[in-house]
C-alpha cells in the first residue's frame, strides 16, 4: 500500500517526481479497476467530506451526499443556540448527526440505526471528531429507551428509493437496506411519520429527506398525521428535497 504519509496532498505536492514501487503500482491499478466497476470513490478512500466534517466511510453506511445538507441547515434555522434535544433517525455514518453537534455544541443528540455495522461507523466518527452523540441500536423510535426524552427536533434520511427502480443498479454498492423501501419507496416514510408525534415535544419539527418527485405524497403523509406547518425545501439541484411539519403546541 502507498501508506499513509503519501495519501496526504502535502505529501504528494512535495514528493511529484517520487516513484512508486511495483507494489504500490499494483494497489494503485486494483483501486482504478474497482472505480471502473462503480465502486464510489468514497469506498476507496474511506472518507467523504459533509458539512465541513471529514467522516470515515465503509460499504455499511450510505455515503453522505450533499443533498442532505439541505435537511441538516434547514434543522439549523429551527433549533435554538442554547440546549435542545435531537434524534437523528437511520443515522448511518452519523452525518447528520454530528453536523447538527459540531454546529451546536450544547444540543443533545441522539442518533439510531438498525444496522449494528452502521451504528458502529457512526460511533466511530464520533469518537474521532470527539462529538458527544447518545447511540441506540434498533429500527426507527424502536431503538429508543422507555426514558427518552421528547425531541424538540427529529431528522431523518430513511429509504425512499422503490424496489425495482432502476437507479438501484447504479447504487449496488451502497447497503440495500438503506435505500429502498417497498414498492412505492414510502414504506419507511409512512412508518416514522405514523410514529413520530408521541416523541415530539408540543411544537417540534420532523424534517425528512425523500426522492425528487415525493415532495407531495409525503406532504399528504405529514397532514394525514395530524402535523403542522408542513412544507418542503429546494436541494442543490432544485428539487423539493425535504419535508417537514411539526407538532401542533399545547393551547394553539
Amino acid at each position: 500500500m502507498l501508506g499513509r504519509a503519501p495519501t496526504q496532498r502535502g505529501w504528494l505536492l512535495t514528493h511529484d517526481t517520487e516513484v512508486l514501487t511495483p507494489a504500490q503500482a499494483e494497489w494503485l491499478e486494483t483501486l482504478a479497476q474497482r472505480r471502473l466497476a462503480g465502486v464510489p470513490l468514497a469506498y476507496l478512500t474511506g472518507h467523504k467530506a459533509f458539512y465541513g466534517l471529514d467522516l470515515q466511510v465503509s460499504p455499511h453506511v450510505l455515503v453522505p451526499r450533499p443533498d442532505t445538507e439541505t435537511l441538516v441547515d434547514w434543522a439549523l434555522t429551527l433549533l435554538p443556540k442554547d440546549s435542545a434535544c435531537v434524534l437523528d433517525l437511520g443515522t448511518g455514518s452519523g452525518a447528520i448527526a454530528l453536523a447538527l453537534k459540531a454546529q451546536r455544541p450544547a444540543l443533545q443528540i441522539w442518533a439510531a440505526d438498525r444496522s449494528a455495522a452502521a451504528l458502529a461507523q457512526a460511533r466511530t466518527n464520533a469518537e474521532r471528531l470527539q462529538l458527544e452523540v447518545q447511540f441506540h441500536l434498533g429500527s426507527w423510535f424502536d431503538a429508543l429507551p422507555e426514558d427518552a426524552p421528547l425531541f424538540d427536533l427529529i431528522a431523518s434520511n430513511p429509504p425512499y428509493i422503490a424496489a425495482g427502480d432502476p437507479h438501484l443498479d447504479d447504487l449496488r454498492f451502497e447497503p440495500a437496506q438503506a435505500l429502498s423501501s417497498g414498492t412505492d419507496g414510502l414504506d419507511d416514510l409512512r412508518s416514522i411519520i405514523r410514529a413520530a408525534t408521541p416523541h415530539l415535544q408540543p411544537g417540534g419539527w420532523l424534517l425528512l429527506e425523500h426522492g425528487y418527485d415525493q415532495a407531495e405524497a409525503v406532504q399528504a403523509l405529514l397532514h394525514a398525521a395530524g402535523l403542522q406547518q408542513v412544507q418542503s425545501r429546494i436541494d442543490l439541484g432544485g428539487h423539493r428535497r425535504c419535508s417537514g411539519a411539526r407538532r401542533q403546541r399545547i393551547g394553539a
